[in-house]
């Protein structure tokens, strides 16, 4: 879900092992639908996960990283760099909630839920 109801978004991720203490890079590729625009990011995200506690199933994490961002209409197609700031939970399964801010050419604000195969 985006702010902005006509479009819908979906993607993919890959995380990696951590990279130092709790921190791990997670490039994404996002593409957005919706009242004939189309648009593709390309993120290029770190996460860090904060201390998780032996009685909770969740694990917090916040990050961002920059992006490229295509966005395609029914006139052009345009290119634009951008900046990503996110905080989520990932549940230890791989099911994670996450809400990501962009500035510059990212979409504004996105909430999504997905899943991390292990």
């Amino acid at each position: 879900m985006s702010a902005d109801p006509s479009q819908f978004y979906f993607g993919g991720h890959v995380e990696t092992e951590p990279v130092a203490d709790r921190l791990r890079f997670r490039p994404n590729v996002e593409i957005g639908l919706g009242s004939g625009t189309t648009r593709v990011g390309f993120n290029i995200e770190f996460a860090y996960y904060f201390k998780p506690s032996p009685r909770r199933a969740w694990n917090l994490y916040a990050g961002g990283g920059p992006a490229l961002n295509i966005i395609d209409t029914s006139r052009d197609t345009n290119a634009g760099g951008g900046f990503n700031m996110l905080v989520g939970a990932a549940y230890d399964s791989g099911l994670f909630v996450e809400f990501k801010v962009g500035v510059v050419d990212s979409p504004g604000v996105k909430l999504g839920v997905g899943y991390t195969f292990r």
